[in-house]
């Protein structure tokens, strides 16, 4: 089974090939969870992709919310962009540092979300850029800015009343691609004074069944990401929503969705930092 969408997935030898290209940016979306003790950007600034640019998800973010991360307004994700050079007529290349690109598929869908659909993830990351020996650069990239058109899709969100309404409709089927542990409240969460457990009815997708950490955190072929999702019990014909621990690796499922052929996957923004830091959203451990 090949990809129903490759062109969101691209290799590194396609990136090396194509990094000259006019119409082509490259960025940086490197995050670590807060209990790493360690910031994107260090990372970035030791070495980065020539010509990337970081984008950090905490900072394009609202950033008036109490939880981490959640997107922008239109207005200030257009703004922000814009000064790092991405906007109408580019293609983007999204990788991450850290555990092949679990950020760079929340960058990936965040731009998506907000109208942009010529944006790809590369395949590994930068992990797999420097196995190969490829080149790298810690110099600041040179940016001129591009204008941007925010069209915010908000069939790719859906926000907590919608997660509690759904919890009795059952009209959606909600993903958890947090580890077997967390999801079974055997595990303690990396954010204190959390509630343990997971969302009524959802199912429990880990991000290896998505992206294989023996091979290099390269993108499973489109076969096995099936059939890891068939096991799991994914009823692939109703609406799919993903969660996660604040709604980044939820992106991952939410990618390798797409890559098979569900193109309208939304992301539960809040996820468990807001879900299990309430106290009116249910939780179970069956």
């Amino acid at each position: 089974m090949t990809y129903a969408n490759p062109e969101a997935l691209v290799s590194t030898k396609w990136l090396a090939d194509h990094l000259q290209a006019t119409n082509v940016r490259v960025v940086d979306a490197t995050w670590y969870l807060p209990n790493e003790g360690r910031k994107g950007i260090h990372t970035h600034n030791e070495g980065h992709i020539p010509g990337a640019v970081f984008f950090d998800i905490d900072e394009i973010a609202d950033t008036d919310s109490d939880l981490p991360h959640m997107l922008p307004s239109p207005e200030k994700f257009s703004s922000q962009v814009r000064k790092l050079g991405l906007g109408d007529g580019v293609r983007i290349v999204v990788y991450d540092a850290n555990g092949g690109f679990m950020a760079a598929c929340r960058v990936w869908w965040m731009f998506r979300a907000f109208g942009h659909e010529d944006i790809a993830v590369l395949d590994g990351g930068l992990p797999k850029w420097v196995a190969e020996g490829r080149p790298l650069d810690d110099l600041p990239t040179e940016v001129q800015e591009r204008h941007f058109t925010a069209r915010f899709n908000n069939f790719l969100v859906r926000n907590v009343d919608q997660l509690i309404a759904n919890v009795d409709t059952n009209k959606e089927q909600v993903i958890d691609v947090r580890s077997p542990g967390r999801f079974a409240g055997k595990e303690a969460e990396p954010r204190v004074g959390l509630r343990s457990g997971h969302i009524p009815g959802s199912i429990n997708v880990p991000v290896p069944m998505i992206m294989d950490p023996e091979n290099d955190f390269t993108v499973r072929p489109g076969a096995e990401i099936q059939a890891n999702l068939d096991a799991a019990g994914l009823d692939p014909k109703r609406p799919l929503v993903a969660s996660c621990g604040s709604g980044v690796t939820a992106c991952v499922v939410g990618f390798g969705l797409y890559l098979i052929g569900h193109k309208e996957v939304a992301i539960y923004d809040g996820s468990w930092t807001e879900w299990g830091g309430r106290e009116d959203t249910p939780v179970t451990l069956d």
